[in-house]
């Protein structure tokens, strides 16, 4: 047998990589976690909202009253302790590292909660990036949480993989907005999950439109919206179209996100809801 390249192309059959299951990737959490259901929130691209999804499921199930964490796997763009007003950092003990709690009790990890300053670039190759997803999973103690809120970075490369492959993830939502390019690179990610046997609980599409503050009309700023048609195509529910405002953005700024009004997911966190029924 030829050595593996990690290109399949040049393997046979018997190479141990061909050999393997997505479930030989699985990575166990710590010893000491218990966590019921995992739900990745995707992008095929940056800037789309997926942090602000990620952040506000997370406070609406916890208004549900059920244990909610998050782990933020984009370690290169952190954003979620900014959203809910973090500042202080994650310590550990003999037994491993603590997650944060947000004001509600929302278990947090995040790479800025690891820096001394929290703008400092995170400029790290893509392994060493991955490594530390992973140990967000297996060093942190997670404790007995009902949903954990995976927040992923953009597009399909090195860390969306490693999640896919290292994480038990009961399910993703995949976030748009209305641009006809994004429509192209949401399939991308929706692909990207059928390949890797991941079910889609639905998809998101965020800046969908603005409200007149005259009227009330519904103004589209992108123009039309494709995520019907997408998720016609894949066979896949819209689960919520968020509008642009001002209010809601002012909060995640502020870090008072979990004082956020709004029904506009509702629907989604129901579907999140069903994965312990």
């Amino acid at each position: 047998m030829s050595e593996c390249t990690h290109d399949c192309s040049s393997c046979g059959e018997d190479c141990p990589s061909r050999q393997m299951k997505p479930e030989d990737f699985l990575e166990q959490p710590h010893a000491m976690s218990h966590i019921k259901k995992v739900i990745g929130v995707v992008s095929g691209k940056g800037g789309v909202g997926k942090s602000l999804v990620t952040s506000l499921l997370a406070v609406l199930m916890r208004r549900r009253a059920y244990n909610v964490a998050i782990l933020d796997a984009d370690v290169t763009g952190p954003s979620i302790p900014k959203a809910f007003g973090i500042k202080e950092k994650a310590v550990a003990n003999e037994f491993g590292i603590l997650p944060v709690e947000t004001k509600t009790g929302v278990q947090m990890m995040s790479v800025n909660l690891l820096l001394e300053d929290e703008t400092q670039p995170v400029v790290w190759r893509g392994p060493i990036i991955a490594g530390t997803v992973k140990q967000f999973w297996t060093d942190v103690i997670w404790s007995d949480v009902d949903f954990m809120f995976v927040d992923m970075p953009p597009g399909t490369g090195d860390v969306p993989l490693t999640v896919f492959q290292s994480l038990p993830l009961d399910g993703i939502i995949v976030i748009a907005s209305p641009q006809e390019l994004v429509s192209m690179i949401v399939e991308k990610a929706v692909k990207m999950a059928d390949a890797m046997n991941i079910p889609i609980l639905g998809l998101v599409e965020n800046m969908s439109y603005a409200l007149c503050p005259d009227c009330g009309r519904k103004l589209q700023i992108f123009g039309e919206s494709h995520i019907g048609e997408i998720a016609k195509k894949h066979d896949l529910q819209v689960l919520a179209e968020l509008p642009f405002t001002t209010a809601l953005s002012g909060a995640c700024d502020r870090g008072a996100v979990e004082l956020f009004e709004g029904d506009w997911l509702d629907h989604a966190a129901d579907v999140v809801e069903g994965l312990l029924s």
